[in-house]
């Protein structure tokens, strides 16, 4: 998937989709392309029963709009069961910001789990 300066990478292995996020989502409404794209990937990893692993490391920023798309799919995933793994890179000061934030959504159900990764 790609639109604007952002591109996302799908591979599928050992029982997960892998989405690559790289560039930069600056769009004014990203929701417009990333809803139909996370929501389709949402659908694929519950009639696989597959876990949704997003790595983030290469991607150079996002604005607060895409925050907003992330959280809301992440509330998807979880109301559906699926498990989603969250990757960042804890040497960008701005993706520690935002994932260390977004840990408040990690339960004991291990639905989703948000890991720090040095590059």
């Amino acid at each position: 998937m790609q639109f604007g300066d952002l591109r996302v990478d799908v591979t599928e292995a050992d029982g997960a989709l892998r989405l690559d996020w790289r560039g930069k989502s600056n769009a004014r409404q990203p929701e417009l392309h990333l809803n139909p794209f996370l929501g389709d990937v949402i659908t694929q990893a519950q009639g696989k029963s597959a876990t949704i692993e997003m790595h983030f490391e290469d991607l150079e920023f996002f604005n607060s709009s895409t925050i907003t798309v992330i959280i809301q799919h992440v509330k998807d995933a979880r109301s559906k069961g699926i498990k989603l793994v969250l990757s960042y890179d804890k040497g960008q000061k701005w993706q520690k910001i935002f994932f260390d934030a977004l840990s408040m959504f990690e339960k004991s159900d291990g639905l989703l789990k948000i890991n720090a990764v040095g590059k």
